[in-house]
């Protein structure tokens, strides 16, 4: 009887439980925070758009190239031909003014979305991981309402504004904010960041740096920033989560990022994850921020309670899908461990697992050719077929040396060359080691199929 009642009670709690899980994300909360991020997402995109153009990294990037360095599975994702690509950042452009502004939001999110992607996919040198998350919340606002509040879509179509909505929609983006912050610092548990590398090597080139610059070749320097970018990236989200330490964290968060953006080069990821980190702070917060936003758009645009909810079968339906996503999001930077060696040697899985500034690779590679028929060898001239940014980037990745000598396989073909052998010779330094080889140079690549398999012919790294 007692083992009953205390099943009962189990099942009780299971039960409760369970529908605290699924009701929860349906909570009513206001849609300022989403009209802030919207405002911000879309702002900094415009900005990031208008520095393709100033520093003509369309052309560098897009046009030049003969050749590309495609995902695995997206060897289909090519650029436009000719100068199209110059009317596609124009079109990601004109996107991001109108989700800025709220103006044909859906379709703009969209078109927004897929042509950033296809950006994204097109070349493994210019892969960055803030791009990455760029293209996956970009995703996600396709389908957060951003748009039925403040925006030029609610002046167009007053019935269509909302004042609050379901609380999943928020923290959707919170989970996708925070996931690249704590996986972030996981990644930094690791022996070379643990002993102050790649750090020391940055720190030392950054001597000029105000202020603090003298210090930064001091020995305790690099373990300052090491452990202090680790503490920072596992502990941030808790604390802007926790009310009582939210504002001291975001001031934190600004600092670091301010701190980063300083001493490297990262384009526009600290700007857009403080942007994205206010987000943290409650829906009520930024009610000021949606009715001045309204002022601009219009004086016309009146506060409302009307709200978004749900059916119960449509509830059961989002849970589901956001619990599969979300899944995904955790299990793929993971996944790295299915491979043997080490990650930022290899680079196998290394790739959307937001493994961020963990290494400084240096070294060259010679694509070693040999025709069988007449037994000739040369060593190719890469400056025929890559552009710089390719040449500096392929030395280091397996992967790229692989497509390459694919690639040039079917050149020499159309020069008139029958079946040849493509060796790579490689020396490579990861975090300060001495040089050494990356990839088996007995091994005639183009006999190796590309494949997400762990690859044979990568030589393991000696320590």
């Amino acid at each position: 009887m007692v083992k009953q009642q205390d099943t009962h009670k189990k099942s009780e709690h299971v039960s409760g439980l369970r529908e605290k899980v699924e009701t929860m994300p349906f909570a009513q909360v206001d849609l300022a925070p989403l009209v802030f991020f919207r405002v911000v997402f879309g702002g900094i995109m415009l900005w990031e758009v208008m520095r393709y153009f100033h520093h003509d990294w369309i052309k560098r990037y897009y046009i030049d190239p003969d050749f590309f360095f495609t995902f695995y599975g997206f060897d289909w994702v090519q650029p436009w031909f000719g100068n199209w690509m110059y009317v596609h950042f124009l079109g990601l452009g004109i996107c991001s003014a109108f989700i800025m502004l709220g103006l044909w939001y859906r379709i703009s999110a969209i078109l927004f979305f897929i042509g950033f992607t296809q950006v994204f996919l097109i070349d493994q040198t210019n892969y960055l991981n803030h791009f990455y998350l760029v293209s996956l919340i970009a995703f996600i606002m396709i389908f957060v309402p951003a748009h039925r509040a403040a925006s030029l879509d609610v002046v167009r179509r007053p019935e269509i504004q909302v004042g609050t909505g379901p609380a999943w929609y928020l923290w959707l983006l919170r989970v996708q904010v925070g996931i690249p912050y704590f996986l972030g610092g996981i990644a930094k548990i690791n022996g070379d960041w643990l002993r102050g590398e790649p750090m020391r090597m940055w720190l030392a080139d950054e001597t000029d740096f105000p202020v603090i610059g003298g210090w930064l070749t001091h020995e305790l320097a690099p373990y300052v920033f090491s452990y202090g970018g680790l503490l920072f990236d596992l502990g941030i989200v808790p604390l802007l989560l926790w009310r009582r330490t939210r504002v001291l964290a975001f001031l934190a968060a600004v600092g670091f990022h301010l701190v980063n953006d300083q001493l490297f080069s990262i384009g526009i990821f600290p700007w857009f994850m403080m942007g994205a980190s206010a987000l943290f702070f409650e829906p009520h917060q930024f009610i000021g921020f949606r009715r001045r936003v309204e002022q601009v758009l219009s004086k016309t645009i009146k506060y409302t309670q009307v709200s978004i909810r749900h059916s119960d079968r449509k509830r059961r339906v989002i849970v589901n899908v956001l619990a599969v996503y979300l899944c995904f999001q955790v299990l793929m930077p993971l996944r790295h461990w299915l491979y043997p060696g080490n990650v930022s040697w290899t680079e196998e899985g290394h790739n959307f697992s937001w493994h961020m500034k963990l290494r400084d690779k240096k070294g060259e590679v010679d694509v070693v050719v040999t025709d069988p028929s007449s037994g000739k060898s040369w060593v190719v001239d890469q400056r025929d077929y890559l552009m710089s940014r390719q040449r500096d980037k392929m030395p280091d990745r397996p992967d790229m040396i692989l497509m390459f000598c694919h690639f040039l396989e079917d050149e020499l073909r159309g020069e008139g060359y029958g079946d040849v052998q493509i060796r790579a010779v490689s020396r490579v330094s990861l975090n300060g080691r001495a040089p050494q080889s990356l990839v088996d140079s007995t091994v005639d690549l183009t006999r190796v199929e590309r494949s997400l398999m762990p690859a044979g012919w990568i030589v393991p790294l000696a320590d």
